[in-house]
C-alpha cells in the first residue's frame, strides 16, 4: 500500500507543469491585456463590481509597465495563465496610511499591482509571491474591499492587514504587507 501511494504521488509530480515567470516584452501587451479581462470577469462574478471598472487598467498603463521592466507574466506548459505589475517602492499611494500603519516603514519594499489570472488557474497567487519574495522580502499590496478572491489569498500567504490608503483618484484601497525576516 505504502508503495502504490509513492508511486501514485511521484507520477503526479512527475505530470505537473512546471510553472516560471518571466518579463513581459511588447509583443505579450495582447495576453497581458487578455488576462486583465479574465481578472475583470473573475472580479464581476465573485461580486466585485467595481474595482477595475471602465477600461481600467488602460492600455496605455499596461504598456508602460512593459516599457518600465515592471510587467510579468506567469507561464504553465508554454502558456501565459498570469499577469502582474512587480514595481519597487516607494509607491506615492502608500505615503499615507489611515486606522492602522505599515509594518515597517524604513525597509526598501516593492509593490504588487494589476494581477490577473485565466480563472481555470489554481495557486497562481502563490507563484507569483514566490517569485517575488525570491527577489525582495519586503512585499506591500492593495486591494477594493470587495475584492474577496485576492484578501483571502492575501491571508492565506501570511499578509497583514495594515490599514487603508487611497489611490491617486481618491479611491480607497485595504492595504497589505509582509516581510519575509
Amino acid at each position: 500500500m505504502r508503495l502504490l501511494l509513492y508511486l501514485c504521488r511521484r507520477l503526479s509530480e512527475m505530470s505537473a507543469i512546471e510553472r516560471e515567470v518571466k518579463k513581459a516584452v511588447l509583443s505579450d501587451l495582447p495576453q497581458v491585456m487578455r488576462l486583465i479581462e479574465c481578472g475583470r470577469q473573475t472580479m464581476r462574478l465573485s461580486g466585485n463590481l467595481h474595482q477595475w471598472e471602465g477600461n481600467y487598467p488602460p492600455q496605455e498603463q499596461l504598456r508602460q509597465d512593459i516599457a518600465r521592466g515592471h510587467s510579468y507574466l506567469l507561464m504553465e506548459g508554454g502558456e501565459s495563465i498570469a499577469t502582474f505589475a512587480f514595481i519597487p517602492g516607494p509607491d506615492i499611494t502608500y505615503r499615507r496610511i489611515k486606522q492602522g500603519r505599515w509594518l515597517d516603514e524604513t525597509r526598501a519594499y516593492a509593490v504588487i499591482h494589476r494581477v490577473a489570472a485565466l480563472p481555470s488557474r489554481h495557486g497562481v497567487m502563490k507563484d507569483i509571491l514566490r517569485y517575488c519574495f525570491s527577489i525582495i522580502d519586503n512585499i506591500r499590496i492593495d486591494t477594493h474591499r470587495d475584492n474577496t478572491i485576492m484578501r483571502h489569498c492575501l491571508a492565506s500567504c501570511g499578509f497583514s492587514y495594515c490599514g487603508i490608503i487611497h489611490l491617486l483618484n481618491g479611491d480607497e484601497r485595504l492595504a497589505y504587507q509582509k516581510i519575509i525576516r
